[in-house]
This record gives C-alpha cells, sequence and structure tokens, in this order.
C-alpha cells in the first residue's frame, strides 16, 4: 500500500540584521534575493523580515497557487497586511478574510459591474485631456511623478464624481498622505513617534479620513454614478449595505490601489515603448485608426478593449515589472506546501514576481516581447499562475477590469497627443521599500505631437 512521505520541517533561517533580517537585501534587488532563496532552498524558504524570523518565502507557480488558492483556508491575508501597512490601509478589501471578507466582496460587486465600468471609463477622459493639457514636454520629463498626479486626479474624478470643494493645493496634501501611508511600510520603528516613516503615515491617514469624511454626507444623501457615492448606495441581494466607516475604509484603500499600481504600469510602458519604438508606432497607429471611426468622440470601454497592441504591451509591462511584486499572508493553522510544513502563526511572502521571469514558462524572460500574449503563443498559460500581476483565489484584484481600462484610456490619449523616446540602455533604478517605483522619476524625451 502507498504511504504519503513526511512533510519535511522548514530549515532555520539564515541569519540577518537585527530588527529588520533581509529586508535591506530585499530593498536593493528583490529579484536577486528571489534567485538566491530559490537555488538554496526551492519553492519554499526560511527567510527573515522586519520584526521577526517567522517568515516564508514562496517561489514558482507552484508554491503561490497553494497561498493563493488556499484550499484548506490556512492562509489569511488580514494578521500579515495589518502588521506591515494595517493603521493605513486597514479594513481595506484587502485586509478582509473568510466570511467577512465574503460578504463585503459580495456587497463591493455590485460597484465593478460592466455598466458601472463602462460608466466610470466615460468619467475618465476629461480628467485625462486635462492633466495632458498641463504637461511641459522636455528632454528628462519625469514620467513618473507625473503620471502619479494625474492618475490620482483621475481616480478623483471617477471615484469621487471630482472633489468639487477641493483646490489643488489640497490634491497636492492628499497625494502626499498616499505616498506616506504607502511608504510606511518600509518603517523600522513602528510606532507613531515624531520624525519616522510610520508617524507620517499616521499623519497621513488622519488626513485621508478627514478628506474622504467631509464628502461622505453629499454622497449619501444622492445616488450618483462614481464610486464613492456607489458604495455609499449599494447593497447585496440580501440588503447588506456598506456603514459610514466601511465606505471611508475602502475609499482609501481603493483610491490608493487605483493610482499607486496604475502609476507604475503606465511609468513601465512608457519606458518600454519609449525603447522599442516600433511598437510605440504599432500602439500609435492603432490608436489613431479608432480615433478616426470616433471622429473626435472618446472611445467606450467596448472601444478601449479593441486596442489589442496597447493591452499586449500592457500585460508584458505587467509581468516585466508587477506593480506589487509579493503578496503576503499569515498561517492561522499548521500546513503543508509542496511537502515542507509550515507552522500557525507563520508570516509567507508569496513571490508573483518571480513566476513572471522563470525560463521554465516564458521564452527570454528578461526581453521585452508583448507577442508572448497574442492569441498564437499564450506563453501565461504555461502555468494558470505564471502570471498573475493581480493576485489569484478569492482575493484576486476586484478592481482589474477597472485598471485595464484606466491604463488603456490614459495610453490611447498618450499616443495621439505626445511621441517620446528612451535610452535603450537605460534600467530604471527601483525603490523597492514598498510599492516599486523609479527613484529617478522615469525621464523621458518627450515631444508633443
Amino acid at each position: 500500500m502507498a504511504t504519503t512521505a513526511p512533510a519535511r520541517e522548514l530549515p532555520r533561517p539564515p541569519r540577518g540584521l537585527p530588527l529588520i533580517g533581509r529586508s535591506l537585501e530585499y530593498a536593493r534587488d528583490p529579484m536577486a534575493m528571489f534567485r538566491k532563496q530559490y537555488e538554496t532552498y526551492g519553492p519554499v524558504s526560511p527567510i527573515s523580515m522586519v520584526g521577526s524570523d517567522r517568515w516564508v518565502m514562496l517561489l514558482g507557480p507552484d508554491a503561490c497557487e497553494v497561498a493563493l488558492r488556499n484550499a484548506d483556508k490556512a492562509f489569511a491575508n488580514g494578521p500579515a497586511w495589518t502588521y506591515l501597512v494595517g493603521p493605513f490601509f486597514g479594513r481595506g478589501l484587502m485586509f478582509l478574510d473568510f466570511e467577512e471578507h465574503h460578504l463585503h466582496r459580495r456587497i463591493m460587486q455590485q460597484a465593478f459591474t460592466r455598466d458601472r465600468l463602462a460608466s466610470y471609463t466615460g468619467a475618465m477622459h476629461p480628467a485625462i485631456t486635462a492633466g495632458l493639457a498641463t504637461w511641459e514636454p522636455r528632454p528628462g520629463f519625469q514620467a513618473y511623478w507625473a503620471l502619479k498626479q494625474l492618475t490620482l486626479d483621475i481616480a478623483t474624478n471617477t471615484f469621487m464624481g471630482g472633489a468639487e470643494h477641493t483646490t489643488p493645493e489640497e490634491m497636492e496634501r492628499v497625494n502626499r498622505s498616499f505616498i506616506a501611508c504607502v511608504q510606511a511600510a518600509a518603517a523600522i520603528v513602528r510606532h507613531d513617534l515624531p520624525f519616522t516613516r510610520w508617524h507620517r503615515g499616521m499623519q497621513g491617514r488622519r488626513h485621508l479620513e478627514e478628506f474622504l469624511r467631509g464628502y461622505l454626507p453629499s454622497r449619501r444623501a444622492e445616488a450618483r454614478d462614481d464610486l464613492f457615492s456607489v458604495l455609499c448606495h449599494i447593497e447585496s441581494e440580501d440588503g447588506e449595505r456598506f456603514s459610514d466607516d466601511d465606505v471611508v475604509n475602502h475609499m482609501v484603500f481603493l483610491m490608493m490601489a487605483a493610482h499607486d499600481t496604475s502609476t507604475i504600469t503606465l511609468s513601465s510602458m512608457i519606458q518600454f515603448l519609449g525603447q522599442h519604438p516600433q511598437w510605440q508606432q504599432r500602439c500609435r497607429s492603432e490608436a489613431e485608426e479608432l480615433a478616426g471611426r470616433l471622429g473626435g468622440g472618446d472611445p467606450t470601454l467596448a472601444d478601449l478593449e479593441g486596442l489589442t497592441s496597447i493591452d499586449l504591451v500592457m500585460k508584458e509591462s505587467l509581468r516585466l515589472r508587477a506593480p506589487v511584486p509579493i503578496v503576503l499572508r499569515q498561517t492561522v493553522k499548521d500546513t503543508v506546501v509542496l511537502g515542507t510544513r509550515i507552522p500557525a502563526g507563520t508570516y509567507a511572502t508569496v513571490g508573483l514576481q518571480f513566476s513572471h521571469l522563470m525560463p521554465e514558462h516564458w521564452t527570454d524572460p528578461d526581453t521585452f516581447d508583448p507577442e508572448r500574449f497574442s492569441p498564437e503563443r499564450r506563453e501565461d498559460r504555461s502555468h494558470r499562475y505564471a502570471w498573475a500581476p493581480f493576485g489569484g483565489g478569492v482575493h484576486k484584484c476586484l478592481g482589474m477590469y477597472f485598471a485595464g481600462a484606466e491604463v488603456t484610456a490614459l495610453m490611447y490619449h498618450l499616443l495621439l497627443d505626445f511621441d517620446w523616446s528612451v535610452d535603450p540602455a537605460y534600467v530604471a533604478p527601483m525603490n523597492n521599500h514598498s510599492l516599486p517605483f523609479p527613484k529617478d522619476g522615469q525621464p523621458v524625451d518627450l515631444r508633443r505631437r
């Protein structure tokens, strides 16, 4: 009779620095760290990170699938993300688990139906065209920071129907508040003490709550098409609705996710298109053909979905530079991953980015090659989790189709209004302390057409 081999125990992690473990090694070069871990231990490896040596790293699509599908309900989002950035984005959908997560997701799905996505898409265009009109093309134009402000304006316009009582100076403060909250994830001192990253994040969260609560009464009073108003009024089939606190918590998280992740995706696309002019022209020709058919009107959601070349570039950019390169979990009970026992209470780093660059699943994985996603090749089908920039399982990003529409709409207008170039030898110097971004602001030589 066949017997099941006993699970092996997780080895002790290699020694890291006091308090921060190997966090600085990750910040310097995540992929180098991933490769070292994978070559040394395989897909399930021990590691010490900020505040604890009870961490495990899951690498490769097989290991990622176990955590993301979570068939035995051993992995929880809330405890892991709460430890990292709980005071800033806590009670957002990503922080909820099991039945509570299912309830909130069931309600929130009503805000991301096809009809609502089409409505949000229509509301994006005025913010995009107004924002791009203010850009001042020049050599060395810092695309990342310009995009970050523009995507926040889009989120404000789409999610809030415009912040009608807010000045540009106030929106700049809102942007700084989001940055402070995201950057607090890398804090070594994790207490609200003056002059620390954590303190700046706490100040940012307080400001974001104050900002959103100022608009809450008007959005409760009138059902409108913006996401803020929708969250105030939607309900599940059983009549369940969000409280005021729920609405604010979800808005803080959604606005961060909508503009931070879209910004790095667009920034990456601009870099790669600047370094591969044949692809830039291919995407522009597609956009110009659509613009000619529309006769000056704005594209609908269905129109944007027909821009196949831009979609290929977006998918390849998400592969090469995932906006969220890792996701976190914590085990709430003992579990086994690919033959290795992981004790309850262990933090898990699920390395999505590593899977995107494994030669076992991708041809020349470090090469920019959007055609790998074409119907004839579909390299992403080599494994269900070989390409997972939006996560997977019950926590797969609910806003992924909104993000795709936003990125495609902005790229459509950008290609019509500008052309640009980037040195083929340029390598973006990434800040990886929290969500990745180019430390040099992503310079491009930008020209208005």
